[in-house]
């Protein structure tokens, strides 16, 4: 099963005693998680085909349509610190591709004249860019065949609560990854919700 075991927090339930000689209350494996092994849970999850995202409350959506081919190219959760960008992409079954990735994202942002911080976070190396008043905080996760990347963007002043934000909402992500052969980093196809569909299509009309 894909997840992590972590300490018992104010979103967890179900925990058990691991015995007297250890003090620490474990709850079920949290995710990301791929569909295949998903909890039946009672979570409310914004359904984007590949996959399905636990909303902060009263988020808002801001959709990336590609011009040319009219395809959805990223969707953005946009809150009252920030915005939050969970991403996902092909991945060989060998798994290690968020290192290959990570490295070359460094670069790129290096050249951009950000100062750069790499941090072991819950799922490994996080990356943080600062730039003009403007912090970022890159999150690469690791799954059976795919990549999971979470981005938290917003001003310095409000990091924290914009890098918790994304934490919680890859740790409720679902991944339908799917069983068609895809080439490395090949972006997972995102699918709209039909009334949101409509929506961005009277507004375009």
């Amino acid at each position: 099963m894909f997840g992590r075991r972590r300490k018992r927090g104010r979103h967890s339930s179900g925990a058990v005693e691991t015995g007297p000689e250890h003090d620490e209350v474990f709850d079920d494996v949290d995710g990301p998680w791929d569909s295949t092994v998903a909890p039946q849970d009672d979570v409310e999850r914004l359904d984007l085909g590949s996959v399905q995202l636990p909303m902060p409350d009263e988020a808002q959506l801001q959709v990336e349509m590609d011009q040319q081919n009219g395809s959805v190219r990223a969707v953005h959760v946009l809150t009252s610190v920030g915005q939050l960008t969970v991403s996902a992409f092909a991945a060989p079954k060998s798994g290690g591709l968020w290192r290959e990735v990570g490295a070359e994202l460094i670069d790129g942002l290096k050249e951009d004249g950000a100062r750069i911080n790499r941090e072991n976070g819950e799922w490994g190396e996080e990356i943080t860019a600062r730039n003009q008043g403007v912090r970022i905080l890159f999150v690469g996760v690791d799954g059976p065949r795919w990549m999971l990347r979470g981005v938290a963007a917003g001003p310095e002043e409000h990091f924290e609560q914009n890098a918790q934000a994304l934490r919680e909402m890859l740790r409720g992500t679902v991944v339908v990854r799917g069983e068609q052969p895809m080439p490395p980093r090949t972006p997972l196809p995102v699918e709209l919700p039909e009334a949101i569909a409509r929506h961005i299509q009277q507004q375009e009309g």
